[in-house]
């Protein structure tokens, strides 16, 4: 086996470590729980990029490079610098001619004068008549040669960049290499149309012709794609000048290559490059606010680059439907903001590829979706804030770690079983790797040798977390709280009460139970209707389930119940709500007390009528009544779960 070791150029580094996506998921999660569902938490992370150790920049901070440079492109200069060039050496050498010719007294000197006050008034016009003039002066006949030149050199480099200084010194030479290439191009466009078309053709033209193009296009399609580009920002200058700037200046290039045998040549390369590329924004003007003139070939740069800039704007902005960052036209990007920003564009692709290939976003029916994996991430996350919160010293802190945790130990050892959280008996561990092994040599333990301490049978619990979801969360910005607690009691339950059997029920118009990798990217319900009756019936249905466990119940609401369900299955909705609604309601309320269920309230709103709501159902079921912002939500939630909890 051989290697081959060469310079390194382009491409993502070899000796970078392996991506770090935990740092991305983190801020997505904080999005998540403020609220946002997965799709607006990645699009806000692409925005606002990765800051930290890669400091890599986001879409906002491309977008405003993007801008800036606009700007900057749009105060260069002015687009009509071919024009007042050309008038300004026309008229030079019109006065090195008439210097030259006044001091002659003979006729012949007079008429010539007299051919000169009839030039036309446009520039191409009177081009166009001195083209055959016999010139007298010297000086003048190199003013109009070096005019020549000029018109040659930017009318071409309009359409093919670098062309100016491949024609800095032309010669006939230079001129008939360029038809060639010319009708190369075109009998190769014409090939391909056809269908003829082969990438040795293609080779064969650029080993020929590839100095006339310093961008080294890898292909027909790269070819074709730079000089429809080209032609397209020409176009567009011409349109965005006046009339009588379009006119003169079409007269000017219509002349310049005609008279350099390329005039046929270019129509046909014009018709197929705008066939192949009309969506390309061939006429549509621009203005530029500069005070310095452009040179044609200048102004076509600037034309060109504002469409890139244009179309980039576009899609880094992603306001579209279906926006990804695959349309970000990466090429488009090198030449707008360099390697840098194509670099920043690759980490943020990286992002969503590394979130999905490492199993914490997955794609459903085209919907973007968290996995159970980041939702226990970002569980974890919301209970860690909301512990931050406690006073340990006051409430208690849940994070014990002594052995009396997990209930008070027997004194009795058992084979351990995949998911015991007793602690293992290191002892009765190592002897049974003795014994299975012998007693010489190394002991090597296996699964089978391992066995835990036991412990007496802590209380399971019940839950119920009944979470509202009506659109007035969202009005009173009560609802990124209300999602925050649901996730972090999921994860404490699962976490440090694994036997307790917990569920979460959201309740709008209609109750149901919701999973938990569903609460990431939970919203609310743009319907009118709080059904707690509803909800209240599913909770019980869950404690009927579980008749040994303790029942908790936690409501979380902003409103009273302003509507039920019917018999028919169907909700009924009426505000301010009716006393049937009151009633079955607190029916389902009084099941609760029958089922020794204690039910506590979280008020997210001082109204009036869910303060009486509240207080009826406190004295029916002895439950108490917390009245919370929404920033301690989570804080009294989780508080009021551990006292529960704590006392049995």
């Amino acid at each position: 086996m051989s290697y081959r070791y060469g310079e390194y150029r382009e491409g993502p580094d070899p000796l970078a470590p392996p991506y770090d996506v935990r740092s991305a998921l983190d801020q997505m999660g904080d999005s998540v729980l403020a609220g946002a569902n997965p799709s607006h938490a990645l699009r806000d992370l692409l925005k606002q990029g990765l800051p930290g150790a890669d400091d890599r920049r986001g879409l906002d901070d491309l977008l405003r490079e993007v801008r800036r440079r606009r700007r900057e492109l749009r105060e260069r200069g002015r687009l009509d610098g071919t024009l007042e060039q050309a008038r300004a050496l026309l008229d030079k050498a019109i006065g090195q001619e008439r210097a030259e010719l006044f001091p002659d007294p003979s006729d012949d000197a007079r008429l010539r004068e007299a051919e000169l006050d009839g030039l036309p008034s446009d520039a191409a016009g009177a081009i166009q008549e001195l083209s055959g003039y016999q010139w007298r002066s010297a000086a003048a006949r190199q003013t109009f040669e070096e005019l020549r030149d000029l018109l040659r050199r930017e009318v071409l480099d309009s359409q093919f960049r670098g062309m100016r200084e491949a024609l800095a010194n032309p010669d006939p030479a230079a001129m008939e290499r360029v038809r060639q290439m010319m009708s190369a191009l075109n009998d190769m466009l014409d090939r391909d149309a056809r269908g003829e078309h082969t990438p040795e053709d293609f080779d064969a033209f650029m080993s020929k012709y590839g100095d006339m193009f310093p961008e080294a296009p890898r292909n027909l399609e790269e070819l074709v794609d730079l000089l429809a580009r080209r032609a397209a920002a020409t176009q567009r200058l011409m349109a965005s000048l006046t009339p009588r700037q379009r006119e003169e200046l079409s007269r000017l290039i219509d002349q310049t290559l005609d008279q350099a045998g390329l005039g046929e040549q270019m129509r046909r390369l014009g018709d197929s490059l705008y066939a192949r590329r009309p969506d390309l924004a061939w006429n549509t003007p621009e203005r530029l606010s500069g005070e310095d003139p452009l040179g044609m070939g200048d102004a076509v740069n600037a034309l060109e680059e504002l469409a890139d800039l244009t179309q980039l704007e576009a899609a880094l902005r992603q306001d579209y439907p279906g926006a990804r960052l695959d349309d970000i036209d990466e090429a488009a990007v090198r030449r707008a903001l360099g390697r840098s920003a194509v670099d920043d564009l690759d980490a943020l692709k990286r992002i969503e590829r590394e979130l999905e290939r490492q199993g914490y976003l997955r794609r459903q029916r085209g919907k973007l979706e968290l996995t159970p994996k980041a939702v226990r991430r970002l569980g974890e996350t919301a209970l860690r804030r909301v512990f931050a919160s406690l006073d340990s010293g006051r409430r208690g802190d849940h994070d014990q770690v002594d052995a009396g945790s997990a209930g008070e130990l027997t004194g009795s050892t058992r084979p351990w079983r995949f998911g015991d959280e007793q602690p293992i008996d290191v002892v009765r561990t190592v002897v049974n790797g003795v014994r299975r092994g012998g007693a010489a040599g190394t002991v090597t333990l296996s699964v089978d040798d391992f066995e835990v301490a036991e412990t007496e049978r802590r209380t399971a619990a019940a839950v119920c977390l009944l979470v509202d979801l009506s659109y007035s969360m969202a009005l009173r910005g009560t609802w990124a709280a209300a999602k925050q607690t649901a996730m972090a009691l999921q994860a404490l339950v699962a976490s440090k009460f694994p036997q307790d059997s917990v569920q979460i029920i959201g309740f709008s118009n209609y109750a149901r139970v919701l999973q938990p990798d569903e609460l990431a990217g939970l919203e609310w319900d743009m319907v009118q209707g709080t059904n707690l009756h509803h909800a209240l019936l599913i909770a019980g249905r869950h404690l009927d389930r579980h008749p040994d466990f303790e029942p908790v119940v936690l409501v979380v609401t902003d409103g009273e119940p302003t509507a039920h369900l019917r018999r028919n299955g169907s909700a009924a909705f009426e505000w301010p709500p009716t006393r049937e609604t009151l009633d079955l309601t607190l029916a389902e309320v009084d099941k609760m007390t029958r089922r020794r269920a204690t039910l506590n309230v979280f008020m997210l709103a001082d109204d009036e009528r869910l303060r009486d709501f509240v207080n009826e159902v406190a004295r029916r079921n002895g439950g108490r009544v917390f009245s919370s912002n929404a920033d301690r939500l989570g804080e009294y939630v989780v508080s009021d779960f551990l006292r529960v909890r704590r006392k049995r």
